[in-house]
């Protein structure tokens, strides 16, 4: 029945979503067997202990990039492939014993996947390497006890008793927060998820019949990109040196002038991946925000130094551009996601009105509707579409289990955060499922998870809201909770879109992201403490620097000042981008098909105002070898565009881990390339 329910409530939503993007992501084709097991089946013992040992070498990978540099590239490629290595090594040397075992399933290697994203996603949200550690002494002392609003009241050392109880309680709200919603975000919107649609397809890769002729020929095609990236990836390396101005990564491409305002092409196989995969669209919108924002907007603001903020700030500091930054392009991300998401409310509201009315007056018309679409979509899409609405979360299960968990985090995070009083944790859970929704859309647009930049809206609001006697560590820990939300609900609906392409049940999906949940809750803390506990953490002349821990307590006391602090006619410039998001997502909504398409997403121009442009010229090059792909060979591009991105992204992502260990053993790269002006 829940099924039948949500089905029917939802189902009128795509053509009054017409405006999104509804192109097809390219790739299928990797589906020659249909023989799929039931959703328990999908979940075994042998699974769930390969989760937890690589969801654990992931949470130390993930805590020594936090610790050192505090970027996280996705692992779910890497831990695709890891789980399928892992698994059939063992079926493998069992079989050599005269034992036999299960076959091991695209749905169980997809379901091991996503236990461990979720599982390391926690080293990374659960902010040990930034909102976490911004509360230790440590932190305390390199800001000084002399700085404005540090006060010595306002610190919390770790310890693993309160951060594992801290973990359990904020941890699950997130999958509960949007799984209604993953029809809508999955099928209806058809968000393309990139690096989730090329973990698909790496798995598809290793489960499929290589006799059927195309599937074979995909295999191939994704296989030689993989290589192709992996050891382009290790070449760049051994260029990249020691810091972040070394290496390909750094290549001023379009000149020095240009470099300078992040416009370069930096050779990365992801992004040139993600182009390919995301409709034209979406990288043409991304491009346009690069050139809005560092193109214009940062130069205009920059020449203001001095007089709209103080000259000479660091490149972190919020009363300086980096404050600009920050709110303008959450303005333009809270605009577009907030309009996406009444437009849902109100379509399905107005859905479930009239469908009585639809049944009883209609029957015949809605048959033949029904009929047209169906027929639109291939045999696969409907096996696909069907496996995915089948096993369903029963919304009310949703609903109660995020009432039930906010219940219990409000009670249980004021005695954990005194300085946070329970109304405002109650606050934080009302307002997070709108933001998760908004991180969750542009997520499945660009890729680019932008938990941290709703952590850090959260941590300003909720500081300046308790003012400066415990704002600190309330906005640290309201700055947590909102950081957790946003994050699984985005990790939750990428690996959906794993699971939707892999004939996985959704409901041995959600199990999963349980279990690799409360594994996280554990292993992160606990691979965290052995850091703690084994290197100076937070020493300025240290290998593990944690960068980010400054940045987090320095804007908790900014905030504690409230908006006023804020440099000046940051917060005009905010209501502008705000407006102008929901002025483009009207345009896109009332304009025919064949205008609208031209029509740029607000959520995909946002991320290059915060991120920087070179992603953007990455993706745009793949959007254009796409464009002409599709001029000279329509039908090749078709069939092996989606293999030649999940290809170039999986090689990329595999080098993310032996380059992890090599840091972790201190193995740096031999050659620093850096460029600069000349001399002549």
């Amino acid at each position: 029945m829940g099924t039948e329910v949500e089905t029917s409530e939802v189902e009128t939503l795509v053509p009054l979503l017409h405006s999104e993007t509804t192109e097809k992501p390219r790739g299928g084709g990797l589906l020659s067997e249909v023989d799929i097991p039931p959703w328990r089946d999908q979940i075994t013992i042998r699974g769930l202990l390969v989760s937890a040992l690589l969801g654990s070498l992931f949470c130390i990978i993930t805590h020594k990039l936090n610790l050192t540099v505090g970027v996280i590239p996705s692992l779910n490629v890497a831990a695709g492939l890891l789980g399928f290595f892992f698994v059939k090594s063992w079926t493998g040397f069992l079989q050599k014993l005269g034992f036999s075992g299960k076959p091991f399933t695209r749905q169980e290697n997809t379901v091991i996947q996503t236990c461990v994203v979720a599982c390391y996603g926690l080293a990374f949200s659960g902010g040990f390497g930034s909102y976490m550690l911004s509360m230790d002494q440590k932190t305390y002392e390199l800001i000084g006890p002399d700085y404005p609003g540090n006060r010595a009241e306002d610190v919390k050392n770790p310890s693993l008793g309160w951060m594992i109880g801290f973990m359990f309680v904020v941890s699950f709200l997130g999958l509960f927060s949007l799984v209604a919603l993953r029809k809508v975000m999955v099928i209806d919107y058809k968000l393309t998820y990139p690096s989730g649609t090329a973990t698909a397809l790496l798995i598809n890769s290793f489960h499929t019949n290589t006799g059927a002729e195309l599937a074979g020929k995909q295999v191939h095609c994704l296989g030689k990109y993989l290589s192709i990236s992996f050891f382009w990836s290790c070449f760049k390396w051994f260029f990249s040196g020691v810091g972040d101005s070394c290496g390909f990564d750094n290549f001023p491409s379009l000149g020095l002038e240009a470099f300078k305002n992040t416009f370069y092409f930096d050779f990365s196989p992801t992004y040139i991946g993600c182009g390919l995969i995301c409709p034209h669209i979406v990288n043409c919108s991304v491009l346009l925000g690069a050139i809005i924002s560092w193109g214009f907007l940062w130069p205009f603001i920059a020449q203001r130094a001095g007089d709209w903020y103080p000259d000479n700030l660091e490149a972190n500091d919020f009363k300086g551009l980096y404050g600009y930054k920050v709110f303008i392009a959450l303005s333009l991300i809270l605009g577009d996601g907030i309009y996406n998401l009444i437009k849902i409310l109100y379509v399905s509201s107005k859905a479930m009105c009239n469908v009585q009315s639809k049944e009883s007056s209609l029957p015949i018309a809605n048959q033949k509707d029904d009929e047209d679409e169906d027929s639109m979509l291939s045999e696969e899409d409907k096996l696909r579409n069907e496996v995915f609405v089948r096993d369903s979360i029963p919304p009310w299960l949703a609903a109660s289990g995020y009432v039930a968990l906010a219940a219990i985090s409000t009670a249980t995070i004021p005695i954990i955060f005194p300085q946070i009083p329970w109304y405002l944790v109650l606050v934080c859970y009302i307002l997070a499922p709108a933001l998760a929704f908004c991180n969750s859309y542009g997520t499945g647009l660009t890729d680019w998870n932008l938990s941290s930049t709703y952590g850090k809206i959260g941590l300003f609001i909720f500081a300046s809201l308790v003012g400066s006697n415990g704002g600190v560590i309330a906005g640290l820990a309201a700055c947590g909770v909102m950081m957790s939300i946003v994050s699984t609900a985005a990790d939750l609906m990428q690996d959906f879109k794993t699971g939707y392409l892999t004939l996985s049940s959704p409901r041995s999906m959600f199990v999963s992201q349980l279990i690799g949940t409360a594994l996280g809750c554990v292993i992160a803390p606990l691979t965290f403490w052995l850091y703690w506990k084994a290197f100076d953490i937070g020493s300025p002349d240290g290998v593990y620097k944690a960068p980010y821990a400054v940045i987090y307590r320095e804007m908790a006391i900014l905030g504690i000042k409230g908006f006023s602090s804020l440099p000046k006619h940051c917060l005009e410039i905010c209501c502008v981008f705000f407006l102008l998001a929901i002025v483009i997502n009207l345009a896109r909504d009332v304009t025919p098909p064949k205008v609208s398409k031209f029509i740029p997403i607000p959520m995909a121009m946002a991320v290059p105002f915060y991120i920087g442009a070179y992603f953007a010229i990455d993706m745009f090059v793949g959007t254009v070898i796409l464009f002409v792909w599709e001029r000279i060979n329509k039908k090749g591009a078709d069939d092996f565009a989606g293999a030649m991105a999940s290809g170039l992204i999986c090689g990329d992502g595999i080098w993310t881990v032996p380059s992890a260990i090599l840091s972790i053993f201190r193995i740096d790269p031999p050659i620093c390339m850096s460029f600069g002006p000349s001399s002549t």
